[in-house]
């Protein structure tokens, strides 16, 4: 099972939580523009967090290059494991290029079976804070 973002959406956690834990999404697809200053500071790291917070591999294509006067995207297109390992990355990250990668869906059910978080979740946590909100 995929579950499709964008780039934007890698600063809200909830919508990965939503697609893993709701949907029961296994790969999670992130095409992106990050621009140059957010995709050195960010990019990765985020990936990455969503990759281990989920349990899902994270398939992460990227745009790069110089658009125009004003506008540069990073570039650094990943694959990431559930375990938070970059196993597939172009050898460029400002080329075309395509990076392969096996998913191992043994591997998946492994790490989820042996820290299942579906389980573990505090889901009360957050309907306390939607309560709130709604007030």
């Amino acid at each position: 099972r995929l579950g499709v973002t964008v780039c934007y959406d890698l600063r809200f956690p909830q919508l990965y939580q939503k697609l893993r834990f709701e949907m029961g999404a296994e790969v999670l697809l992130v095409p992106s523009a990050f621009t140059r200053p957010t995709g050195e500071a960010h990019w990765e790291v985020l990936l990455r967090a969503r990759a281990i917070e989920n349990q899902c591999f994270v398939i992460a294509a990227a745009q790069a290059g110089k658009h125009n006067e004003t506008r540069e995207s990073y570039g650094h297109a990943l694959i990431i494991d559930p375990w938070g390992k970059v196993i597939g990355q172009c050898e460029d990250s400002q080329a075309t290029d395509i990076a392969v990668a096996t998913i191992d869906l043994d591997q998946l059910a492994r790490i989820r079976n042996n820290m299942p978080l579906g389980e573990h979740r505090r889901y009360e946590l957050n309907a306390e804070r939607i309560e709130s909100e709604l007030r």
